[in-house]
């Protein structure tokens, strides 16, 4: 080898190593693709981001698979939804990683729910209520103003985390703001058309939308959150429903379809595909898309 690559190779490593952390992108593992693309929004180039879902899996119920402990392990930030959504992984993922940096309590753990007013707190849990949350709802994305406020406190602790960025995440976070809100006036201006519109849901996972839009939910066709319907209880859906009938009934597209479909044969209304989440639809490409498609479908629907 040559001397002079030789010195190169002596030296480039001790050069590397003494890079300052802040030139390196902030590594963020986000729970769900919506933080995901929050976290990309706030941080652009200075983050480097990995979603620990899909937009076809039901975040209630992960697998803390090595893949997902080895990314917690070099995480400097977390990004997730709290309220217990993630309660059935999300300790064991913390606990298994050995990373000080993002458990509970330090500044690379961030929740989202807690910052917003949650739905639907129950007054008393038991067992019989099937999969409630006792903090309350925790599907909280899909009410524009919640994602306001969470982008505000998130670029905060972007700040905090990575200091040497701060200005840049502050600008970032200025300039999402601002074009989120000019975004939410207009989707609640082609929302007027929904106000009142009677739906059946399949999950809880609805109610924010519904309570942001007024949308009037009729019923869910899970009898208890996270307890599959019987065969007796779909039949007194039909009896219902055929009484007082729903425009629409809205699937997410990470719901198991058969129920819904089941039920729209026998009361002769439409299932409504929306994404929930970003990814959910090829068209929710970011939480911008994420909003435009879900009332475009919404709407057409509604026709």
């Amino acid at each position: 080898m040559p001397r002079h690559l030789r010195f190169l190779s002596l030296v480039l490593p001790v050069l590397c190593a003494g890079v300052p952390a802040a030139q390196a992108a902030l590594k963020v593992l986000a729970t769900t693709p919506d933080w995901g693309s929050l976290v990309t929004e706030l941080g652009g180039d200075k983050v480097n981001v990995y979603t620990a879902t899909s937009p076809f899996q039901d975040v209630h119920r992960v697998d803390a698979k090595p893949s997902l402990v080895a990314r917690a392990r070099s995480a400097d930030l977390v990004v997730a939804t709290g309220a217990d959504l993630e309660i059935g992984w999300m300790p064991v993922l913390l606990q298994d990683s050995g990373n000080s940096r993002i458990q509970p309590g330090a500044p690379g753990y961030f929740e989202a729910a807690p910052l917003v007013p949650l739905l639907e707190v129950p007054s008393a849990v038991d067992r019989s209520m099937g999969d409630i949350h006792p903090l309350g709802n925790p599907h909280v994305t899909l009410d524009a103003h919640n994602i306001a406020i969470i982008a505000k406190a998130l670029s905060a602790r972007l700040a905090l985390v990575d200091p040497a960025n701060a200005a840049y995440y502050a600008a970032r976070g200025e300039d999402f703001q601002k074009r989120w809100q000019q975004a939410t006036l207009k989707w609640e201006a082609e929302a007027a058309p929904l106000r009142g519109l009677p739906v059946v849901v399949i999950h809880r996972d609805q109610a924010y939308l519904c309570h942001w839009l007024a949308i009037r939910e009729l019923a869910s066709i899970e009898p208890k959150p996270g307890v599959p319907p019987s065969a007796g209880y779909l039949a007194e859906l039909v009896t219902k429903l055929t009484a007082t009938p729903p425009k629409m009934i809205l699937r997410n597209a990470y719901n198991d379809p058969r129920a819904a479909e089941w039920l729209a044969e026998r009361i002769h209304v439409p299932v409504v595909l929306l994404p929930y989440t970003v990814g959910g639809t090829p068209e929710a490409k970011d939480l911008f898309g994420l909003f435009d498609d879900t009332l475009k479908r919404l709407l057409a629907a509604n026709q």
